[in-house]
């Protein structure tokens, strides 16, 4: 088969030769990795894509790097990235990448940022790889086979009450309205639950879930580059996740709404989020 042909579905179907395995995914997601932590603070070339979203020439590069890998390898699969967009290509073999999450923290010096590839088949997550070159820490997943860390199995925290619980939270940075959806998120959730944190990286909130470490997170506005590895990471270490209405299709609208934690907690966070409604 040529790849210069038209190719559909059935035909990558038919080719198992044609889809990426994990290791793959976390070769490509650490080498992005690699290039971002050679970049000095000094280089970075900050540009605004808004008055609060920034873009450095490390997310180029390490975008560059990650759809031309791809590229090369899967040239009829879809890629859709954060700097770049949506590329043409076959939507039943669809990438998700962000190759810099948590450009704010990267570019003020925070260890707190990630890379984040993931694939999709017919819609389906089925590969995912979030790295934190900082640490030198790789989440990964391929779906109904676990979730690790370094190669070492992890499963979600199992707390059941909410009051012993650790959340994580996003805030869309460019809300019209102070008050959005996530602010009221905020004020809900900070009565109840433990503790609230906003750590600037969705995928490595929803890593940090999956590992233990967070016991839920709650988002919304949030893009699907940032969550589509790691939901699939989260699921595969016994978390749930979905829209912020319950729904196991979390990825179903862009930009996204999402709750993830274990399933008892999971639960009670859908349940206050109803309250916010009566």
């Amino acid at each position: 088969m040529c790849y210069n042909e038209p190719l559909d579905a059935q035909a990558f179907e038919r080719n198992p030769i044609l889809k990426p395995s994990l290791d793959f995914v976390k070769e490509i997601a650490v080498t992005a990795g690699s290039i971002l932590k050679k970049f000095p603070r000094e280089d970075l070339n900050i540009a605004y894509k808004s008055y609060k979203d920034l873009v450095t020439q490390a997310d180029f590069a390490s975008e560059r790097y990650l759809i031309d890998t791809i590229q090369a390898s899967f040239p009829e699969h879809g890629i859709f990235a954060e700097e770049s967009g949506q590329s043409v290509g076959l939507k039943a073999h669809q990438w998700f990448i962000d190759p810099l999450d948590g450009t704010l923290n990267y570019a003020y010096g925070v260890p707190f940022y990630s890379v984040s590839v993931g694939y999709a088949l017919e819609g389906e997550m089925q590969l995912g790889a979030v790295y934190d070159p900082g640490r030198g820490e790789l989440f990964s997943a391929a779906r109904g086979q676990g979730a690790t860390l370094n190669g070492i199995p992890i499963r979600a925290a199992q707390r059941t009450r909410l009051a012993e619980c650790m959340l994580a939270i996003g805030f869309h940075t460019e809300s019209e309205n102070p008050l959005d959806e996530n602010v009221a998120n905020f004020l809900l959730f900070n009565s109840q639950a433990l503790t609230i944190r906003r750590l600037g990286s969705a995928a490595l909130d929803l890593a940090y879930v999956a590992a233990g470490r967070l016991d839920g997170l709650i988002d919304a506005k949030t893009c699907l580059w940032d969550i589509a590895a790691g939901g699939l990471i989260a699921r595969e270490a016994g978390a749930v996740v979905t829209d912020i209405n319950g729904h196991p299709d979390f990825m179903k609208e862009q930009p996204a709404n999402l709750v993830c934690a274990n399933p008892v907690i999971h639960q009670q966070m859908l349940d206050m989020r109803a309250s916010l409604k009566r």
